[in-house]
This record gives C-alpha cells, sequence and structure tokens, in this order.
C-alpha cells in the first residue's frame, strides 16, 4: 500500500492515476475543458491519514476570478499541511478535517487577489465515510445496485431549488443559473456542510467530481456507470461521454464545457472462510 500523497496535476491536459490508499483502491482524473487556453483550474488529491485511511478531494478554483488554478492548489497544499501536523498530534480525522478546511480558507483568503474555490472532501476511515462541503462540486456513495446511499447538496441557487423540490434535476442542468455557486474556499463567510457517518458495504463505491462531470451527466447515468464493474471502465466511461457532450449540443442533453475531475474510491471485500 503506498504511503505517498497522491496529487494530480492536469495543467494543460489529462491526468490520470491507479493507487492503492486508505485500505481500498482509486482512480483518479482531472483535464481541462476541450479548446481551452488556460490551464485547468481544477485540483484532485489523496492524502492517507495513518494505515486504514484516506482523506479524498476534489478543488474547482473559481471560473471568471483571478488565479482560479492557485486557489484550488493553495486550498489542497494548506489542508494537506494541516493534516500532516495533526498526524503528528493523532487527532481525530473529523476534527483534522475541519481544522484543515478553516486553514484552507484563510490561506486563500491570504492570497488576496480575489480568487477562490470550491472544497468537497470524502473522508474513509476503516468502513466508515463523511463528506464535507464546500461549493457545488460533488460527492456520492453508490451500492451495488445502484442505491445512492448519499449524496451531497450543490451550494448554489439550483441546487437548494433541488433539494427543496421546487426543480427537478434533470432541468436543474438546464436552468440559466446553473452556473451561479452561493459558497466558496477564500471567503469570509465560508461554511462547511458535514454529512453524516455512513457505513461502507460491500461493493459501495465512493464519487467525488467537479462540475465538468455533474453538469454534462444526469445523476442516474452516473451511478449506472459506477454501480458495478472495474473503476477504471466506469470512469473511462462517464469521461467519455461528459467531453463527447461538451462538444456536441444534442437536444435535451446537457452540454457545458469545463474542466473535468473524477475520484472513484472502493473498498475490497473478503468472505469469511
Amino acid at each position: 500500500m503506498s504511503a505517498e500523497i497522491l496529487f494530480l496535476d492536469g495543467a494543460t491536459s489529462a491526468d490520470q492515476h491507479v493507487a492503492d490508499m486508505g485500505g481500498g483502491s482509486l482512480v483518479a482524473y482531472t483535464a481541462p475543458a476541450p479548446d481551452k487556453s488556460s490551464e485547468n483550474e481544477d485540483s484532485v488529491a489523496a492524502i492517507p491519514y495513518g494505515p486504514n485511511a484516506v482523506v479524498l478531494i476534489v478543488a474547482d478554483g473559481a471560473g471568471g476570478l483571478p488565479a482560479g488554478r492557485r486557489a484550488s492548489r493553495t486550498a489542497i497544499q494548506s489542508l494537506e499541511q494541516s493534516l500532516s501536523s495533526a498526524r503528528g498530534e493523532t487527532m481525530l480525522l473529523r476534527t483534522a478535517i475541519l481544522n484543515g478546511i478553516e486553514a484552507a480558507n484563510q490561506a486563500v483568503l491570504s492570497l488576496v487577489n480575489g480568487s477562490a474555490t470550491t472544497l468537497t472532501v470524502v473522508t474513509v476511515e476503516g468502513l466508515s465515510s463523511r463528506s464535507y462541503q464546500i461549493g457545488d462540486s460533488e460527492a456520492m456513495l453508490v451500492g451495488q445496485r445502484g442505491r445512492v446511499r448519499y449524496q451531497t447538496m450543490a451550494h448554489s441557487p439550483t441546487g437548494f431549488a433541488v433539494e427543496a423540490g421546487f426543480l427537478d434535476e434533470r432541468a436543474a442542468l438546464h436552468h440559466e443559473e446553473r452556473h451561479l455557486v452561493s459558497n466558496f474556499i477564500g471567503t469570509t463567510d465560508m461554511r462547511i456542510d458535514v454529512g453524516a457517518e455512513r457505513t461502507l458495504h460491500a461493493r459501495d463505491t465512493v464519487l467525488l467530481a467537479s462540475d465538468g462531470l455533474t453538469d454534462n451527466l444526469h445523476s442516474e447515468e452516473i451511478k449506472e456507470f459506477i454501480r458495478k464493474g472495474p473503476m477504471i471502465t466506469a470512469i473511462e466511461s462517464m469521461i467519455s461521454l461528459a467531453r463527447r457532450r461538451m462538444t456536441v449540443e444534442t437536444l435535451h442533453q446537457p452540454s457545458k464545457p469545463d474542466d473535468l475531475s473524477v475520484i472513484l474510491f472502493r473498498k475490497p471485500f473478503r468472505k469469511n472462510g
């Protein structure tokens, strides 16, 4: 098992990595939007926290703001430094994450350039998982039969409308305010949406993704891709469909060119005897 930190760059081209970490296996991918002249503003990382725990992270630097890429990288680097210190103090992982996110927020604020980033974190510790959400990058936990055991809510006007039942999830993908985000790392009013602890079951798959995926694929499509079969096949199929939709608009299907980042994680489960 690797004890090294996984950080994907993907500045100007696709970057994909497969690793064993935190007592499980993961596939991570990031790439800039098709035909984009500027650098990828997404950042992706997996950070071990002891032999049987891992911290999975996707950050999406805010488009249209200065230095979005710097903001996403700074947030992850600050969180990693905080976790490194917490490991030395044998701090509880939940406490370490909350302290680390606060430190990341202050680090991006300290850039003093108006930049900001989303930050979605999922911790896996033994068979327990928990999500921490700032912004509209999302996390899902999907069972083998396609049941979504949890899904984070996008911190956006359309995300809140879907959660409240005022807007259908499919309609939200085509909404004119889909691009608006109401919560960022790098702001004085940043808030952390902490999910409930969930126990991982056999063949559960954890997904984290930037809106390059979730603005181009429906949730039903995502869960069908990842609920079974090899993770490498699932991630390649999702990326292929998302990038096709980014470049070719089709009636009744979403199409939003954007940087795209995904992490898939599974624990191995063995039968007794």
